[in-house]
């Protein structure tokens, strides 16, 4: 038997499902989309039944992809678990009276009927089942009230025989408000005025600022602490000697031995510079991504939960606007900021091809890691503002720019941002970290073989002297149009391999001022590491990374010429 969570977006339908699943919960792609749909198992009366959580919808009458997957997931369902907001039932109701058209068993979780007390509100649960022929059941999914009482009722679930015709669907809602609803006036709590606060331009950016610097905080500190002090150590203690005993095994120096192992330095393994697929392939995306995935998917669920991302979602949502993407979009671009990785499997909060190929475009174009950023500092450090300055208001407007242009040339769709603004709530932590710990399993199974893939690719690239050759190749528009020497040339395009490398090979050259900076703001556009690459491969497909690539090496191309010739009139 299918059970399906059907409710609006907001409703508290994850947390339920996380109530009433196991641990053995599945995340994962609808059949020819990149829309989530996670599954799980409920045991009635020693009977094991799937458990799904439909993604959330307003109507039966679809607008977007995910709710045509989600009209698709109630025709398959044999029993429909309707979740509805107690503190906004006259939302909630509308959805109801359609799924009672599908004429299935059905039964109502009256989520949040602890909040309703607080704002003034009173529903007689008793009569609103009566009305609607449909049994429901108050309960609070944080604490997990009602929830067994809930599951002894699915197998008594019916439908129900209530009639309405279309046009008076509205109406019917009112009435069954009007008898079942009573509001009483209540002042506002501290809770509420925050949630107004938050949303409001004057309080709500400086606001805004606060959460994405804390944000991007924790997760900078989760992650560095994750690989200082677990995954480095247990790469250097417990895999460096099984490395070293393969290394002997097989002769160095030899094809096979660079491609598995890498180069040794002094006799051990560098896990940044070995570049082998056993040990710079495995440290990349399990030390050196892993971490960062792990703390940014927890930041992000304590937002999704809390109640806080709908709010910083419209906060950015004009700007977004007007680069063809919305409010939602300020995730992939603030994780790329720590990591682009994380970064790039964010974009699956997007909807359209569109916003995904915009949004993935502008991150690996615009957007510098930590570990960019921290490099870029390091060449330009010493001049203060005046060079690192120049970098990072380059690379803002080309992120504007870009975007501006990218909304008016990609075909395609970026709907508006339609988005229930909901209370602020405390998080229930059992339910998000499984929720965590299912993301992180799926970046695991479905990320790290792309990031292996690359970087085999990469290496081989390396190894056979092809990278060497497109160097050579490229060197007049070094330069002649970057304004840089004929050496810069090998270092930039190593880049793709590891930017630290490429910086490595920078800074011997004794470049100048104006070379550092348009160096600087190449290295950071023309290509996303091979991390970053691979995933961005698995989450646009072929044909969309091709054009993407082709959009970040002309724009390089233009920005740093245009760049050197600006900085020859200024700096000289």
């Amino acid at each position: 038997m299918k059970i399906l969570l059907i409710g609006n977006p907001n409703v508290g339908k994850s947390v339920v499902f996380n109530r009433l699943s196991g641990v053995d919960v599945i995340s994962s792609n609808y059949a020819g989309t990149t829309v989530d749909v996670t599954r799980g198992y409920i045991t009635i009366n020693k009977f094991r039944h799937e458990l799904i959580d439909v993604p959330g919808i307003y109507s039966t009458e679809p607008s977007c992809k995910a709710e045509e997957i989600a009209i698709d997931l109630i025709s398959e369902g044999d029993v429909l678990i309707n979740v509805v907001d107690a503190t906004n039932l006259e939302r909630s109701l509308n959805l109801t009276l359609q799924l009672i058209r599908y004429n299935k068993p059905i039964i109502i979780a009256l989520n949040m009927i602890d909040e309703i007390n607080h704002i003034g509100i009173s529903i007689n649960i008793d009569l609103l089942s009566k009305l609607l022929q449909v049994e429901c059941i108050p309960v609070c999914a944080i604490t997990g009230e009602g929830i067994n009482h809930l599951v002894n009722k699915i197998p008594q679930s019916e439908p129900s025989n209530y009639a309405y015709t279309d046009k008076e669907r509205w109406n019917e809602v009112g009435k069954i408000l009007s008898q079942v609803q009573t509001v009483k006036y209540k002042h506002h709590s501290f809770a509420k005025t925050l949630r107004d606060a938050s949303v409001k331009p004057i309080t709500g950016i400086p606001f805004l600022v606060i959460v994405l610097m804390v944000m991007f905080l924790l997760i900078r500190v989760i992650g560095e602490s994750l690989i200082n002090y677990f995954f480095s150590p247990l790469f250097e203690k417990f895999w460096s000697p099984i490395m070293l005993y393969l290394s002997g095994l097989i002769q160095n120096n030899t094809f096979l031995h660079d491609l598995l192992i890498g180069k040794l330095s002094n006799g051990q393994i560098d896990y940044g510079d070995s570049f082998g697929l056993l040990t710079t392939g495995l440290y990349v995306p399990i030390g050196s991504v892993l971490p960062y995935v792990f703390a940014f998917y927890l930041v992000l669920s304590i937002m999704e939960d809390s109640g806080y991302l709908p709010r910083a979602a419209v906060m950015v949502d004009n700007i977004m606007h007007k680069m063809g993407l919305h409010g939602l979009a300020i995730i992939p671009m603030l994780l790329g900021l720590g990591c682009n990785v994380p970064g790039a499997l964010s974009t699956r909060l997007l909807e359209t091809r569109k916003e995904k190929f915009i949004a993935s475009t502008l991150l690996s174009i615009a957007v510098p890691c930590m570990a960019l950023q921290a490099m870029l500092f390091g060449m330009l450090g010493e001049y203060g503002i005046k060079g690192l300055g120049i970098v990072f208001v380059t690379l803002f407007l080309v992120w504007l720019i870009i975007g501006f242009l990218l909304r008016r040339i990609i075909k395609g769709t970026s709907p508006e941002i339609f988005l229930e603004i909901p209370p602020y709530r405390i998080p229930f932590f059992k339910g998000m970290f499984k929720k965590v710990f299912t993301r992180v399993r799926w970046f695991l199974k479905e990320a790290v073989p792309f990031v292996l893939l690359g970087v085999l690719i990469a290496n081989l690239l390396y190894t056979s002297g092809i990278l060497e050759i497109i160097a050579r190749f490229t060197e007049p528009v070094f330069v002649y149009l970057l304004g840089l020497p004929k050496e810069a040339s090998g270092a930039l395009i190593m880049g793709f391999l590891r930017k630290d490398l490429a910086v490595g090979m920078l800074l011997p050259l004794s470049l100048s001022l104006r070379q550092l900076i348009v160096a600087s703001v190449v290295l950071a556009m023309y290509f996303p590491c091979v991390a970053t690459f691979s995933v961005l491969l698995k989450e646009l497909g072929i044909k969309d990374m091709l054009k993407s690539t082709l959009v970040m090496l002309i724009s390089t191309l233009i920005v740093g010429t245009v760049l050197n010739y600006i900085l020859i009139l200024l700096l000289n």
